[in-house]
């Protein structure tokens, strides 16, 4: 299986740390973002990884070109950001007809890959995608789910005042290939996954639980949370 890290995001709440680092390259323990997710995913199951640049996308080059990992991680810039949707389906070449994995090299996760990728294969019938899920210290800012008694998605709270519960999508996926023939049937080029894409799955996304460790890294905040809570150096 092949993965894609959407990590060309501006980090516009981490500012003024993004003004000089892209959100991807942000350090935990010294340790920037994606190496812990290269070591995670190549590790596993995870053959191969492609990461969008764009914003101060010559740093992320620059690392890559001295990583461990650099023969098993491809770069494919955007000069203009094409949304989450619009990079999976601008690079669905990649993927080769398979089921593919995305996330968010934003965001700082621990997980079993290979038990995701099982779940996805065992998944309910009629499921096309496997969406990770987390309980969130912070469900009023995160999308909260509800799901069946087979773990299947059957409402989105997205970011509402009063959430029924505290389940909340990790963005991190497993697509098969039919969703790449929905992105394309939008007949556009700028898509964004939560908005327009998951809404139009709803009833055929199953879940997978992360019970050890996730967090959005998406504010000062959330930065100093896991440098207390997240031990150990991934790369």
């Amino acid at each position: 299986m092949r993965a894609l890290l959407l990590s060309a995001g501006l980090g516009t709440r981490l500012r003024p740390l993004t003004e000089r680092v892209p959100k991807c390259l942000v350090p935990i323990h010294g340790v920037p973002l994606l190496d812990y997710w290269f070591a995670l995913l190549l590790r596993g199951h995870i053959e191969r990884i492609l990461v969008n640049t764009g914003y101060l996308a010559d740093q992320v080059r620059a690392h890559m070109a001295d990583s461990r990992w650099r023969d098993q991680v491809e770069l494919v810039h955007e000069d203009c950001l094409l949304g989450t949707g619009g990079t999976v389906l601008a690079n669905r070449s990649f993927f080769g007809g398979e089921a593919f994995l995305v996330g968010h090299g934003d965001n700082l996760t621990r997980f079993d890959v290979a038990g995701f990728i099982a779940r996805h294969r065992a998944r309910p019938a009629g499921c096309e995608i496997t969406m990770m899920t987390f309980d969130t210290d912070q469900p009023r800012s995160c999308g909260i789910v509800e799901q069946d008694h087979r773990g299947v998605v059957v409402a989105f709270h997205e970011k509402v005042e009063n959430p029924p519960g505290h389940r909340a999508n990790a963005a991190v996926y497993i697509f098969q290939p039919s969703v790449l023939e929905f992105l394309s049937r939008l007949g556009k080029t700028s898509i964004d996954l939560s908005t327009e894409v998951l809404p139009a799955f709803l009833g055929r996304i199953c879940t997978f639980h992360n019970g050890d460790y996730h967090r959005d890294i998406g504010t000062m905040e959330s930065l100093r949370l896991a440098e207390l809570e997240f031990g150990g150096a991934g790369s």
